[in-house]
């Protein structure tokens, strides 16, 4: 496979064969924007700004403050609160809630800085990992030897697909077959252990082996929700 500056972090997130490769590509975004975030980026304009004004989720806020320290957080809470105070709320009660304000909280409470350049690099590295599919016979066999791709990445994957700078026409019937395959033989796999792991507790199977099922429910719930239990 050769390799160059675009198809680098493309290849090391695949080659690890551990898990779902874009759950990793998320993890690897998150990490570096979450320590971006409380670190060089904190007294950067255009950065401070777009925090300001999009906040972060819950599992960001608390991500950064398990990594920064405390007045890098505060600092960015000090700037965030008075962006809310000085342009969500109105200015003053009225007789009645002020829709537009309404409208903005809830805006507000859909918005995270870090969740939002996650997205758009995954979105750009899906698009090399869609050129080096239909380039690359050697990453075509790589991605055919990932471990799985959890079911919202299927999604995401398939969707990003069909769209400009995705899989063209002659080769998309292959890489569904190739990406479906890699989700429904998981799924299946996980729904056979959990069968054998309630039937483990079935008197006629006292002493029985649980085999691959004993982390079963573990394994089922990472795949569902991305998070580890």
């Amino acid at each position: 496979m050769k390799e160059n500056i675009c198809t680098i972090p493309i290849n090391d997130l695949f080659k690890p064969k551990n898990g779902c490769p874009i759950c990793r590509m998320e993890e690897m975004l998150e990490e570096t924007y979450v320590a971006y975030t409380v670190g060089d980026s904190m007294m950067e304009p255009n950065t401070r700004i777009e925090t300001n004004k999009k906040g972060f989720c819950h599992r960001h806020f608390s991500k950064m403050f398990q990594v920064g320290q405390k007045l890098p957080n505060a600092l960015i809470l000090e700037s965030h609160l008075q962006q809310i105070i000085d342009d969500v709320l109105p200015k003053k009660a009225g007789s009645k809630p002020d829709k537009k304000a309404l409208e903005k909280i809830t805006e507000l409470e859909k918005t995270c800085y870090v969740c939002d350049r996650i997205k758009r690099d995954v979105d750009h590295l899906l698009s090399t990992v869609y050129v080096q599919y239909q380039k690359d016979a050697d990453f075509v066999k790589l991605y055919r030897e990932q471990p799985y791709i959890c079911l919202n990445h299927y999604a995401l994957i398939m969707k990003n697909a069909s769209m400009k700078n995705g899989i063209s026409g002659k080769n998309m019937a292959q890489f569904h077959k190739d990406t479906y395959d890699l989700t429904k033989n998981y799924l299946v796999s996980l729904k056979e252990d959990i069968t054998h792991f309630c039937s483990m507790f079935d008197y006629r199977n006292r002493g029985g082996d649980f085999g691959t099922s004993k982390d079963s429910i573990e394994r089922s719930i990472e795949y569902l929700t991305k998070e580890k239990v």
